[in-house]
């Protein structure tokens, strides 16, 4: 019993202290004048380096909403890239402020690692590549296939329950890191390569020869990705939530980074709170009223985000599916600023 006690004390204690370290992330965010992003080390549309190393992707445009409300600049913002295995202990040690990176949401993970989940950023769900030449045209007929896949994540779970579901021989060829998985299945290491749909869309768009490989028409599992932020520090957590929300709501009031100033003048009173010229939304989150139009501003609302990261005119071409607005159908939904 005294042990028991004791133990606990302990733990509670730490747990306070490392609560206590992170609970004005915002203060520390201004101290060193940047966000600093965790991000994958390269999945087109979500979150890549270009040439110049300059990041961009929809995950990246989430961590420059938040840098536009706090900094009113986009850029402010540093990233790291990490991978699977790493992402979390990265985001629980303090060396990055957000977790934006093609990370799902299941409960082992909002209520064990001391993480919360700001929202959906985008409705994916798990698939499988094959080439075309194979004559593959369903996930059933996949029983025995050398299956690449990336260790430590929800892939390798899921791709083992379907086949434990379906009575199908599972083969897996595990790699740590994604760059390896993808490199693997090029250079006909397996068969099949399975992660959630958008990345294999964004990887296929890649390839030297897109055409000759299908995604297979079977989706296996639910992956919610969203960003991601410590427990322990509600203010910080609400900005990240809320700079979210408010890339949702400028949509759904067709408010964009085109016609934002012009806005300032509308009549709507929903337009109005958004954009700081009604009531001030700001200061109980420790930014400014206007922090929602430098988010626009700087980085435009979630449809203009989606567009030109993996909307149906990139490379990727995506179409918006779950992820359109609620008003079209979708499951993107942002309740009111007001």
């Amino acid at each position: 019993m005294h042990k028991t006690l004791v133990k606990f004390a302990v733990t509670a204690a730490f747990g306070l202290t490392a609560t206590a370290a992170y609970a004005d992330t915002l203060a520390d965010v201004k101290a060193k004048g940047y966000v600093q992003c965790g991000v994958t080390g390269g999945v087109a549309g979500f979150s890549a380096p270009d040439a110049n190393n300059k990041w961009a992707g929809l995950e990246v445009d989430f961590c420059r909403a938040v840098a536009a409300a706090i900094f009113n600049d986009a850029e402010a913002v540093r990233y790291t890239p990490l991978t699977s295995q790493e992402r979390f202990a990265a985001l629980s040690a303090g060396e990055i402020d957000i977790l934006s990176r093609t990370t799902t949401w299941t409960m082992s993970r909002d209520t064990d690692l001391g993480i919360k989940f700001i929202g959906t950023m985008y409705y994916d769900g798990q698939g499988f590549m094959v080439r075309e030449a194979d004559g593959i045209a369903s996930a059933m007929d996949l029983s025995g296939a050398a299956i690449c896949i990336e260790s430590g994540t929800t892939t390798e779970l899921d791709a083992a329950d379907y086949f434990a579901a379906n009575n199908l021989e599972f083969n897996t060829v595990v790699f740590v890191d994604q760059d390896e998985v993808v490199k693997a299945y090029e250079d006909g290491r397996c068969d099949v390569y399975t992660t959630d749909a958008s990345a294999l869309a964004a990887e296929r768009s890649k390839f030297a020869n897109p055409a000759e490989h299908v995604i297979l028409p079977e989706i296996i599992s639910k992956e919610p990705l969203g960003p991601v932020v410590r427990q322990g520090d509600d203010l910080w957590f609400n900005i990240n939530r809320w700079a979210y929300f408010a890339l949702l709501e400028a949509e759904e009031l067709g408010v964009t980074s085109a016609n934002v100033d012009e806005m300032l003048g509308s009549d709507n009173p929903a337009i109005k709170r958004l954009l700081g010229v009604e009531g001030d939304f700001g200061t109980p989150i420790g930014l400014t009223k206007d922090w929602a139009y430098q988010i626009i501003k700087l980085v435009g609302n979630y449809g203009e985000a989606f567009n030109r990261n993996v909307g149906p005119d990139t490379d990727i071409a995506l179409e918006r599916g779950l992820n359109a607005l609620w008003t079209d159908g979708g499951l993107q939904y942002a309740p009111p600023i007001r």
